[in-house]
């Protein structure tokens, strides 16, 4: 009787060959809920949501194909009402719900953007200021191979942003809810790197673009920012921490007492997780399987099988 092939193997084979992509962990060390936004570039699939509630300690994953391009945000100062319709005080995408939808942040909104699986199969990935700051975010990676470097912005660029660039907060009494980019301040083509200034040569960084970048020196601070501000790496997952070092002052109607230091998963974190554990798990599975010796195994039972039905 011929040998029989490890079916479980090849089963393993199939699922897990073109199942690499990324996995993006969202977690919320602010001292108030934070809402992110999901925005897939054209050309891109949407993940499993493009909106959602984060409340303080708690953390979300998204599983996202290769190939997949976007970028992530937090909302801040959101009002929804039973049926999920409100707005956000900053970081908006104006759909009037919690979900986005497809639109992108209005400005002031610190941006995570990533492309998984560019150029020579890297991921390329930054966090900018370049449409403006509204709450402290870092990224970084586990189980990647590159430089694969961490980068965001751990000030609250709100505590210091000039108060031509400050947006108040609601009430008007000093404090700043976002900070401004020069160029949706004043719209000038210097400051937004357009018309004769569309090309690194001639739009150079204002003395404004200098102030995030002095506070964030890895964080785009204007839109030719790229040699210190994007950073690569492959096959890797990416956490993505709003206000990672509690740094943020910016108060909420609900916001509950300080928490201790250290990333706290609430009840409501990990519940959903769940949602896409399965996904989750099954990707880190198959980065960690030893792919050489499951190869090998398999083209041995292969030939085995061959030899012995010839025979």
């Amino acid at each position: 009787m011929a040998p029989h092939f490890p079916l479980a193997l090849l089963l393993l084979l199939v699922i897990c060959t073109g199942a690499r992509g990324a996995t993006f962990t969202l977690v919320n060390r602010c001292e108030y809920t934070v809402w992110p936004g999901v925005l897939s570039n054209a050309g891109s699939p949407k993940l499993s949501t493009t909106g959602f509630e984060l409340a303080k300690g708690s953390s979300r994953s998204l599983q996202a194909p290769t190939g997949w391009s976007g970028r992530f945000w937090g909302r801040t100062g959101c009002e929804f009402d039973g049926s999920g319709k409100g707005s956000c005080r900053t970081g908006d995408c104006g759909s009037n719900q919690v979900e986005c939808n497809g639109a992108g942040a209005a400005p002031p909104a610190t941006l995570a953007e990533f492309t998984l699986g560019g150029a020579g199969g890297q991921d390329f990935y930054d966090v900018s200021l370049v449409d403006g700051y509204n709450l402290p975010m870092v990224v970084a990676t586990s189980g990647g191979t590159g430089p694969c470097g961490a980068t965001g912005c751990t000030v609250d660029l709100n505590l210091r942003c000039p108060a031509e660039l400050r947006v108040e907060e609601a009430g008007g009494d000093g404090k700043g809810a976002a900070c401004r980019s020069a160029c949706e301040a004043f719209g000038k083509p210097e400051f937004c790197c357009s018309g004769a200034y569309a090309n690194p040569n001639t739009c150079k960084p204002s003395s404004y673009a200098n102030i995030f970048k002095s506070a964030c020196p890895r964080a785009y601070s204007y839109a030719y920012d790229d040699a210190t501000s994007t950073f690569t790496c492959a096959n890797a997952d990416y956490t993505i921490t709003f206000c990672p070092n509690f740094a943020s002052q910016k108060s909420s109607k609900d916001s509950p007492p300080k928490a201790p230091t250290g990333v706290l998963l609430s009840d409501e974190g990990w519940l959903a997780s769940l949602a896409t554990a399965a996904a989750d798990s099954a990707s880190s599975s198959c980065r960690a399987i030893p792919w050489a010796g499951l190869l090998l195994m398999a083209a041995s039972s292969i030939i085995t099988v061959a030899v012995t039905v010839f025979l």
